[in-house]
């Protein structure tokens, strides 16, 4: 019997019942630390861009490319944070003289930082 373009390519078969089953095995990859920028993207990779989520799993990146869109979010996300802190002049003092005000506008500027990054990072 000929050997088919697969078996000719070094790949095996295995029988299963009646039929032949090819031996296919992800490559490895390394395994890195994905946070929450990372999930969501996955997440938006599953929902609307199943093609290109496929070709990063199968190829062995998904999990370098998740930690690669957490790592530039979270930088992002933090270097906003400030630049929205100094522009609407949060300080210490002022996390020290009223608490409550510190708390609320800080978690404004959070919110927008978080709508900033998803934006132009994770669903884009």
């Amino acid at each position: 019997m000929a050997k088919s373009i697969f078996e000719e390519m070094g790949c095996t078969y295995e029988m299963q019942g009646d039929y032949r089953i090819p031996c296919l095995t992800l490559p490895t990859e390394k395994e890195q630390p994905i946070g929450l920028f990372g999930k969501r993207h996955l997440r938006y990779l599953k929902e609307h861009h199943r093609i290109t989520y496929t070709n990063l799993l199968t190829s062995g990146w998904l999990n370098t490319y998740l930690a690669d869109i957490d790592r530039q979010a979270q930088e992002r996300y933090e270097t906003l944070t400030e630049q929205m802190k100094q522009a609407q002049g949060i300080t210490e003092q002022l996390k020290a003289e009223n608490a409550l005000e510190w708390t609320g506008r800080m978690n404004n500027i959070r919110a927008c930082a978080m709508e900033i990054i998803n934006e132009e990072i994770i669903y884009s």
